[in-house]
């Protein structure tokens, strides 16, 4: 599957034109993520790139190699270390990874983005639309005026795909405004959740929905967030 290269590079330049303006203040300020501030969630963005970005120049060597040495314990500790940067050193190392991404994304071809990486266990491809979902979920979580009515519908449905392991199993998702449907798995037909594409995407990711409310009698309760299976380190 060829991915979405395009959208990603213009949903950063959507990132770097919300952040242009930040202040220290703002970016000390509180994120919606409970306990992040902006620069919490600024932290992750970059470093996210920074990630991405290492796993990609290693795979269009042909090598393997974990996101983090360190696991989840180096990720958030780096997040930790540089929350507190200010609101113009944000902006420079998000642009200066985001450009690194990029770059190595330009370099590869149709048959690279089925080399492997260690991120869940997938391809490079899968890592493009890992960071398409980062950064249009995340720029909600700033708080800075961009809402889920404001990602792309094809964004929405590919969220949707990814995160409808969190569903209980029989309940059904019906996108009325593209007359999609989702289900899990093949139980006996439970609750019917109806609304725009982007409210059921929003709803899935753990953001409000603001366009329409998501309508159904009872939500259910959602599962945990698909869970990163164990880092390869060997060649297939």
């Amino acid at each position: 599957m060829q991915p979405p290269v395009a959208a990603v590079i213009e949903a950063h330049r959507t990132l770097e034109r919300l952040v242009a303006g930040l202040s220290d203040q703002q970016v000390a300020e509180a994120s919606a993520l409970p306990g992040w501030s902006r620069g919490h969630v600024l932290a992750h963005l970059t470093d996210n790139a920074r990630m991405f970005a290492r796993l990609a120049e290693h795979a269009l060597r042909g090598e393997l190699v974990a996101g983090y040495d360190g696991g989840v314990d180096e990720r958030n500790a780096i997040i930790e270390t540089t929350a507190d940067r200010s609101a113009a050193e944000h902006r420079a190392q998000l642009a200066a990874h985001t450009a690194r991404l990029e770059a190595s994304w330009a370099r590869a071809t149709d048959r690279d983005w089925s080399r492997p990486v260690t991120f869940r266990n997938a391809d490079l491809a899968a890592t493009v639309f890992a960071r398409w979902r980062e950064a249009w979920i995340h720029m909600v979580d700033l708080e800075l005026g961009v809402r889920p009515d404001d990602w792309p519908q094809d964004l929405a449905a590919h969220t949707i795909d990814f995160l409808l392991v969190r569903l209980p199993a029989g309940t059904r998702l019906h996108a009325e405004d593209v007359g999609r449907q989702w289900s899990l798995g093949y139980g006996p037909p439970g609750t019917v959740v109806t609304a725009g594409v982007r409210d059921l995407a929003a709803w899935l990711a753990g953001r409000m929905p603001v366009i329409s409310p998501v309508t159904a009698e009872d939500l259910p309760a959602l599962g945990p967030w698909p869970p990163h299976p164990p880092q390869r380190l060997d060649r297939p």
